[in-house]
């Protein structure tokens, strides 16, 4: 009377990997994502590896953590992986606030964001 396990959510060729909590906006977290979608992933390493953003940095710790998971849990090949998605979450908001001038109070924002990245395997990538 067990409950059946859950099947893959992804197809066979793909990986996953999922980086939360990261301390930056999700409208700034997309700019780096939008730089690595549907590169392959040497490409896009490259492209992390010189971007100036701070937060490619953590992007590219979650690439590879997808690339590494698809090549030791789903046996794929690394040399035909591409990223196939890559999309930006929101997360918690830290509500701070700051005093103003006349006796007033402004809030102040902090938001922290997700990213979720999957790689697929090609036939050929060239």
């Amino acid at each position: 009377m067990s409950k059946s396990s859950r099947g893959r959510s992804l197809a066979d060729s793909e990986a996953r990997s999922v980086n939360k909590m990261l301390k930056v906006s999700p409208q700034k977290l997309n700019l780096v994502a939008t730089l690595i979608r549907g590169k392959g992933v040497k490409k896009a390493l490259a492209d992390l590896s010189f971007s100036r953003k701070r937060i490619a940095v953590d992007v590219k710790k979650t690439l590879e953590s997808a690339i590494a998971n698809a090549e030791n849990n789903h046996d794929l090949d690394v040399d035909n992986l591409i990223v196939a998605e890559a999309f930006v979450g929101k997360s918690v908001v830290l509500k701070r606030g700051t005093p103003r001038g006349r006796g007033r109070y402004s809030r102040i924002l902090k938001p922290f964001s997700q990213i979720t990245i999957i790689v697929r395997q090609t036939g050929e990538y060239a």
